[in-house]
């Protein structure tokens, strides 16, 4: 019977959910928090977390911003041209410096500011690594992930790799 009853009944928050489809109408990436505030200023005594179970039930979630501490991904659609996959995984070779790999890798770690709070670094890792026996040969640490940090690891690589009398090849994840 109370399901039956509660069918019947009015939406009591048809008034605030048309200020809130207002305010999103007018400033598309405001979020609950904001559109809140906008409510505040209007005058609009409320809850917030109504408007927050408001925003969710309507669907209007904002997407365009996204979290600070996002993992790192290079990836950019295909751009420019793919080499062919000439591993095709088969990472373990019996010659020294013949299979080299390499990917980009985002460490965070914190430090503490003058005034005491803790703020999230981060720094990227760039190895190459050799197939035959696991060993780092070069690597890069920089504190932005950029294609010179990669080239100049890569180069060092190069520099190490020249003495082996077959092909080497370079292997990454083409991101």
């Amino acid at each position: 019977m109370y399901w039956q009853k509660r069918f019947e009944r009015k939406n009591p928050n048809k008034e605030l959910e048309q200020k809130v489809l207002d305010i999103r109408k007018e400033h598309k990436d405001f979020g609950h928090r904001r559109i809140y505030g906008a409510l505040r200023k209007q005058g609009t005594k409320v809850n917030k977390k109504r408007v927050q179970r408001i925003v969710q039930k309507l669907g209007l979630q904002v997407t365009s911003f996204t979290r600070i501490s996002r993992k790192y991904n290079s990836y950019k659609g295909k751009v420019g041209k793919v080499a062919p996959n000439r591993i095709n995984r088969c990472f373990r070779t019996n010659i020294s410096h013949q299979n080299i790999t390499t990917d980009t890798t985002e460490f965070k770690y914190y430090e503490i500011d003058d005034k005491g709070r803790m703020i999230i670094k981060k720094l990227y890792l760039d190895p190459f690594m050799d197939m035959y026996n696991g060993e780092i040969i070069s690597y890069g640490i920089p504190k932005r992930p950029s294609a010179e940090n990669i080239m100049k690891a890569l180069n060092k690589a190069i520099a190490v790799t020249s003495d082996c009398k077959y092909r080497r090849t370079f292997h990454s994840d083409q991101g």
